[in-house]
């Protein structure tokens, strides 16, 4: 208190002589108020170092605030820590008593199978037992009887013979003969009908019990080799094979992964794809089946399981999946053709204002193309940017529509699939160049197939107005296949594998697929690959 007090007084007196000082002119008033307050003066070299001291301060501040949140995320994040170390406890308690209680139940099967084992051979030991002292017990007693009978005979047989000289010997001797002769000792055999030897009852677990003395924890199954050379890649499936490094009869079941990807080599690791998984395969083959081949490559892994753990996945094999991908561009179709995306059907209205208009004002104009539909995938670089406009829509009697991706190299496969109520429809490829008004395998410029299902049923292969009828029933579902280079165009019963025509030409230009219908006709395209490109 007395510091205090002191420090006051003498705060008190600064005041009074500074009020004295500025009324004498002898000191500015800033510094006279600063130096009341204890605060340097302006000017004063007190001045910067008290700035200083500040900065200084709010850094020290700053710095403490800074290792404040350091501490507090490190104390957090060792909560975090020490709570999945407690989890993992429980985990470990919780777990071990689940391996133990196998480990109890696998022993206790096998006591259970041992105990089964000993109570059946045993009881084969006691029936055989029972058999042979049966069968021995039988002889004794037979043998017996027949000793006895024998013993009897004797005696009178020697008695008869101190009695020669008697009237009655030869009648006694004729008695004994014939008794002789009847006599059991002499129909029983005198091999013992079983044998004592038990050596057949005998048991040797030696092996078993050295397999016995091998049992040990499940062991990680090795990871699996895929055979590239035993899968296949056709007609939208794809058949995996695969192999064990080593025999291991513990493998309980298989876990396939496989995902899409436009990238050649080994998969990467982030693909806008995901993996897709299927578990519990028993063998080591599988068959992927209904896949739509809309990306050039399907990444593949596998991986063995016991009942406790699942094994390393195989090395990732990426097979190709080239399958020819394309829609049906609609501002090149017939105003009479409803074109969607990848169907067409005929549309009686489709020339009409009043449905032209009225579609437009839905939202769904036919002369759009499907460049911008939200279901087509990653465009091809081939894939035309935009139609041939209206004015080059087809027109008249050239009811068709062209694909939008160009084939200028390679193979190619599609199939299409028909209504059953089609009447008449047409599919092949033709230059871009076909004219609007030419009907599709009238001219030079196009190759097709052409089914009519009118009153009299025709199919037959159109080209450059020629035609040659074919001697085949009209599938649903046909196959096309192009080999550009090697100028082949061949079409296929895609159900069973029929080679229906092949097309031999000199293709000058790229070729587009090309669809042509009148009346009730619908047909869609399914991409995939040549089904082994049958012959």
């Amino acid at each position: 208190m007395r510091n205090a007090f002191s420090d006051g007084a003498l705060t008190r007196g600064a005041a009074a002589e500074a009020a004295r000082a500025r009324r004498a002119n002898w000191l500015p008033a800033a510094a006279t108020e600063a130096r009341v307050f204890g605060e340097p003066a302006e000017g004063d070299p007190e001045a910067g170092s008290g700035r200083s001291r500040a900065t200084a301060m709010e850094d020290q501040r700053e710095a403490l605030r800074k290792i404040i949140t350091t501490l507090a995320v490190k104390n957090e994040e060792t909560q975090t820590f020490i709570y999945s170390l407690k989890q993992m406890l429980l985990n470990v308690e919780a777990n071990s008593a689940k391996v133990q209680e196998d480990l109890e139940a696998e022993f206790q099967s096998l006591t259970s199978v041992l105990e089964e084992l000993k109570e059946s051979m045993l009881m084969k030991i006691k029936q055989d037992r029972a058999s042979r002292t049966y069968e021995l017990q039988n002889q004794l007693a037979a043998c017996t009887r027949a000793l006895e009978s024998s013993e009897e005979l004797l005696e009178t047989a020697n008695q008869t013979l101190q009695a020669a000289d008697s009237e009655d010997f030869p009648q006694a001797a004729k008695q004994i003969k014939d008794g002789v002769t009847m006599a059991p000792a002499f129909r029983l055999s005198l091999k013992a009908k079983v044998s004592d030897n038990m050596s057949h009852l005998m048991v040797d677990f030696a092996q078993e019990r050295q397999m016995l003395q091998t049992l040990k924890f499940l062991p990680v199954p090795s990871a699996p080799i895929i055979d590239l050379a035993e899968s296949l890649v056709a007609d939208n499936c794809v058949t995996l094979v695969w192999r064990l490094p080593d025999e291991d009869s513990k493998i309980d079941h298989y876990v396939l992964e496989y995902r899409k990807t436009n990238f050649e080599g080994p998969p990467r690791l982030k693909e806008d794809h995901p993996w897709m998984v299927v578990e519990g395969l028993r063998h080591t083959e599988h068959t992927l089946t209904g896949l739509k081949f809309d990306m050039k490559y399907m990444n593949f892994r596998v991986k063995a399981c016991n009942k406790a753990v699942a094994g390393e996945f195989s090395e990732p094999v990426t097979l190709e999946t080239p399958a020819f991908m394309f829609r049906l561009d609609g501002s090149t179709s017939h105003q009479n053709l409803r074109v969607e995306d990848l169907f067409v059907e005929w549309d009686a209205m489709g020339g009409k204002v009043q449905d032209i208009k009225a579609r437009e004002k839905e939202g769904k104009g036919r002369t759009a193309s499907p460049v911008n539909s939200p279901a087509r995938g990653t465009p091809s670089p081939k894939r035309m940017s935009s139609g041939r406009g209206g004015r080059d829509r087809f027109t008249a009697e050239s009811y068709t529509v062209l694909g939008d991706t160009l084939i200028d190299g390679g193979e190619h496969y599609w199939e299409v699939h028909f209504e059953p109520d089609s009447k008449a429809f047409g599919l092949g490829v033709a230059y871009r160049s076909l004219g609007r008004f030419e009907q599709l395998g009238k001219t030079a410029a196009s190759w097709c197939l052409h089914a009519n299902n009118w009153l009299q049923a025709s199919f037959t292969a159109k080209h450059a107005n020629k035609i040659k009828v074919l001697d085949s029933p009209v599938p649903d579902c046909l196959g096309v296949h192009c080999d550009f280079h090697q100028g082949l165009l061949s079409f296929y019963n895609a159900r069973t594998k029929q080679l229906l025509h092949t097309f031999k030409a000199k293709f000058t230009q790229p070729l587009l697929p090309a669809f042509t219908g009148v009346t009730n006709n619908r047909f869609s395209q399914l991409q995939c690959l040549p089904p082994g490109l049958p012959s």
